[in-house]
């Protein structure tokens, strides 16, 4: 039945998701179709662009629906008014509420065609009845013309109101994007594109196609048909790789960096069987396994009871005809082949367990109770991710795993790059937050660069004041300075930065001068080496550099020029000249006065008593009645 879903999405988006000719000519979406819209979010000021995946409805493309659900932050149930609740409805529903999908909303389309309000509020009871018993309970029902346009303002707003209540994508630092759709275009070469998680990509980084495909680099990307050099957690994204033949690979396989994920052919999984399943789950029973994009065939093995009933849940070893890419945590579907009906589903509790288990065995049943309620490895990571910048005694102790467990599994996350140390391995940092820090500091220096393209960079107390690390349950806080020096060295050991004792900047980042500028800085250099002991003052350096307050704190930065007390300036060379002179009369006559210094270079009192007030301000001389003696 076509319930207007696809019309929907066009009328929402002005984008016609259907892209086969197929589905055109019999207005029936078949593969998986995309768009986007742009919604005004609450708390932002600028619309955020949405990517909305068009998942075919018939019963008849299952299939094609699972291979673009499992990567969704929200679902729009669409429903006709003038059907109501279908066969497929009741399907769709049970995988979303297996898939553990956050949240949603229904349209009840063709509300245009309903005149009788007693039969449009029946099928809104129909419809709330229906979602009691899942993870949709309670959610907005919006009535909705795609062919009048009614009702698309208030959808619009249920939508951006459940999408702003929605945590951001989590960031493991391990990318992996999914394949659900393979092309080539001319003068680019291979693309593909799915739902970015658990990381970022960006332009120039190696990948690897899993499982048992190419590797390659990723030349650009787009989202949203606009071009960009990263694309972050949950956003959908369109890949051009280099290195990559189309033919080489195939919807369901996921691009990842090098080294970060393997792929499997043994999963232990959660699983709960739908209570509508048409028969019992039993030991060997062939299925397909559905994850992400991928469909393949595996083998059931039943461990703690000799069957399982529908509606029960249960504990699943799978064993796969061929590798498949999962992690810890996923959701998956488990479907019967013949005839073709959806089982039920769950989550993978341990993409590499070390054997297969016996049947029946306590011992394995009670490992997988404990990996359900949480791999170790994960509660370290959620918990430092919540409450950063702990030590590995208190990221154990909060975490509340034992100390020998606990110990085991941050070794592990530390082995594989997933946990991050500051101030001499004192304080931990997920890498997901450590990266957000990274991003957080150069994104600072690149908004001073374009604020202040005279500046060599920004102080180093101002980035540590302004730069803040956010856990999930913690106030943003500023970093411990020893801490905040250990990242600004591992910034500039990955040649993200560059630092000196006073200020941070870009790598790369230059100061270019206009002619003008140029010509008034060497107007200005000139006339301090003309006089180096009598130079100009604050306002005449000033009237020389044409009144360019941002080009004298420039020349300040790049020591062309020297501040001292008294705002005098000098050149730094000359400047050392006046102190080692002065160093050397005291040295031979046992002190120096304000007098003889002015004489020894034959300049004026200001000169002379602001380079003695540097000396006793560094603690070079020390200052008795009207003389100075050195220390």
């Amino acid at each position: 039945m076509d319930h207007g879903k696809s019309s929907l999405v066009q009328a929402l988006s002005g984008i016609n998701p259907d892209r086969l000719a197929e589905e055109k000519a019999r207005g029936l979406t078949i593969d998986l179709g995309f768009a986007w819209i742009e919604l005004p979010l609450p708390g932002q000021e600028t619309p955020e662009s949405i990517g909305i995946v068009d998942v075919p409805g018939h019963i008849d493309f299952i299939k094609n629906m699972l291979a673009g659900v499992g990567s969704v932050d929200a679902v729009v149930l669409v429903i006709a008014a003038d059907e109501g609740v279908m066969p497929q409805t009741r399907e769709h529903l049970a995988i979303l509420d297996l898939l553990a999908v956050p949240t949603g909303l229904v349209a009840l389309t063709k509300a245009d065609l309903i005149d009788d309000p007693e039969w449009l509020e029946l099928v809104e009871l129909e419809v709330e009845e229906l979602l009691e018993t899942t993870r949709l309970a309670g959610a907005p029902i919006v009535p909705v013309s795609a062919h009048t346009g009614k009702g698309l303002d208030d959808l619009r707003a249920a939508l951006a109101s459940l999408l702003g209540e929605l945590p951001p994508r989590r960031d493991r630092a391990r990318p992996r994007l999914p394949i659900d759709r393979i092309f080539s275009l001319s003068g680019f070469g291979t693309i593909v594109t799915g739902t970015l998680s658990d990381g970022h990509f960006a332009v120039g980084d190696a990948v690897e196609i899993l499982p048992d495909g190419p590797s390659g680099r990723i030349r650009g990307i787009q989202s949203h048909k606009t071009a960009i050099e990263r694309a972050a957690p949950g956003s959908r994204a369109a890949i051009n790789l280099s290195g990559v033949a189309v033919d080489e690979i195939q919807r369901g396989q996921v691009v990842v960096k090098p080294g970060t994920l393997r792929a499997t052919k043994l999963l232990d999984l959660s699983f709960r069987l739908l209570p509508d399943a048409p028969r019992p789950l039993l030991h060997n029973l062939q299925v397909d396994f559905f994850s992400g994009a991928s469909e393949t065939p595996a083998n059931v093995r039943l461990l703690a009871v000799e069957e399982l009933l529908p509606g029960k849940e249960g504990w699943l070893q799978l064993r796969l005809e061929r590798p498949v890419l999962v992690a810890a945590g996923d959701r998956y579907i488990l479907r019967q082949p013949s005839p073709s009906a959806t089982l039920g589903g769950g989550e993978v509790l341990d993409p590499h367990p070390r054997r297969r288990y016996r049947r029946m065995d306590p011992a394995a049943v009670e490992r997988l109770r404990t990996l359900a309620a949480g791999a170790p490895d994960e509660i370290l990571l959620q918990t430092l991710e919540r409450s950063p910048l702990l030590s590995a005694a208190d990221l154990i102790g909060q975490s509340g795993l034992g100390t020998e467990p606990g110990r085991e599994a941050l070794a592990g996350l530390q082995a594989a790059g997933l946990v991050t140390a500051l101030d001499n391995g004192r304080l931990l940092l997920a890498k997901s937050t450590h990266s957000s820090l990274l991003d957080a500091l150069t994104g600072l220096l690149g908004s001073h660069h374009t604020a202040n393209p005279l500046r060599q960079g920004l102080a180093r107390g101002e980035v540590r004041s302004r730069l803040r690390v956010k856990g999930g349950r913690t106030a943003a806080v500023e970093l411990p300075l020893r801490a905040f020096n250990t990242l600004v060295e591992q910034a500039a050991g990955e040649g993200l930065i560059g630092a000196n004792d006073s200020v941070l900047w870009l790598a790369g980042h230059r100061i270019h001068y206009t002619d003008g500028q140029s010509q008034a800085v060497q107007r200005t250099l000139a006339a301090f080496a003309a006089a180096p002991f009598s130079p100009p003052n604050a306002g005449d350096t000033l009237a020389l550099l044409g009144h360019d307050e941002e080009l004298l704190e420039s020349l300040v930065e790049q020591g062309l020029l020297l501040r001292i007390s008294g705002g005098v300036f000098f050149r730094p060379a000359d400047f050392d000249d006046a102190l080692a002179r002065i160093a050397a009369f005291a040295r031979e006559n046992g002190s120096v006065t304000l007098a003889q210094t002015r004489d020894l270079f034959d300049t004026s009192r200001k000169y002379a008593q602001a380079l003695l007030e540097e000396m006793d301000a560094r603690r070079m001389t020390r200052r008795m009645g009207d003389e100075r003696v050195l220390r």
